[in-house]
């Protein structure tokens, strides 16, 4: 889409709503070369589990993902209670002078790695207290979500499915009600396995859909970010077009209601 169709987050317009992760690839450069392939502006980082200097004997993720062209997200991925979710944005912010935007992710359960809500509440609550500014990792209940947006976070984002699953969008009902009583940002965010559930979740009315996965576990990578980013702005234009109703039965191409022979 153009620059005409950007979104904001915290203030800053996106062109590109494709956000991407940094995991899982077989090596930096492969990584380097997936998301400029993919055109995403935003890049999340895994605090926990990928080095961008705090380990000075490990190769800097950032010498490939410069800050200087894209916003790096730092996530708190592998966090399971409100203290480390806290402590690992506040050593982001260290890291990256000063830097205040973060995906918060407090997660309940090793198997499913579904959020833990009442401690993500949390967690965000004492982060935007510090002057983070908070994109939230959620479940699709939409209460929750619209609890998440009134207490000051920047963005939410409900998942489609477990993290990592490759199982599409699961409840569309639920992300369409949480879309359409947001006033923030709402962007899908884990369950993307292939190009048409990203599209599904832009057709939805999402503002973005982040990724990792999907992309990263392709058989081709580059490809697969190639096909993601077209089916982000499809989706979008499929969403802006408005598609036709849903009806029960057929309706001829060419009607002849109204014409005269």
């Amino acid at each position: 889409m153009t620059r005409t169709d950007a979104f904001s987050i915290a203030g800053t317009d996106y062109s590109s709503r494709l956000l991407v992760g940094t995991g899982k690839y077989n090596d930096l450069n492969e990584t380097k070369n997936a998301i400029e392939t993919s055109g995403a502006q935003i890049v999340t980082v895994a605090i926990r589990r990928l080095n961008i200097g705090q380990n000075k004997e490990q190769q800097n993720l950032l010498d490939v993902i410069s800050p200087d062209k894209y916003t790096i997200l730092p996530n708190t991925a592998g966090c399971y209670d409100v203290e480390s979710a806290v402590r690992t944005c506040r050593l982001a912010r260290e890291l990256l002078n000063g830097h205040d935007l973060i995906k918060l992710e407090v997660l309940g359960d090793e198997k499913t790695l579904f959020p833990d809500v009442p401690q993500t509440l949390e967690a965000a609550k004492q982060l935007i207290d510090d002057d983070f500014k908070v994109m939230v990792y959620t479940s699709d209940d939409p209460i929750m979500a619209k609890r998440f947006e009134e207490m000051g976070c920047v963005a939410v984002m409900p998942l489609a499915a477990p993290i990592g699953s490759g199982l599409g969008i699961r409840n569309p009902y639920n992300i369409r009600t949480i879309v359409e009583n947001a006033n923030v940002p709402i962007l899908v965010d884990a369950g993307v396995g292939t190009a048409s559930d990203a599209s599904i979740a832009m057709e939805l009315g999402c503002d973005g859909v982040l990724m990792n996965t999907a992309i990263a576990q392709a058989k081709n990578p580059i490809l697969m970010a190639s096909a993601m980013k077209k089916a982000i702005e499809s989706g979008r234009e499929a969403y802006l077009a408005g598609r036709m109703p849903r009806r029960a039965y057929a309706s001829a191409s060419s009607p002849i209601d109204g014409h005269f022979f």
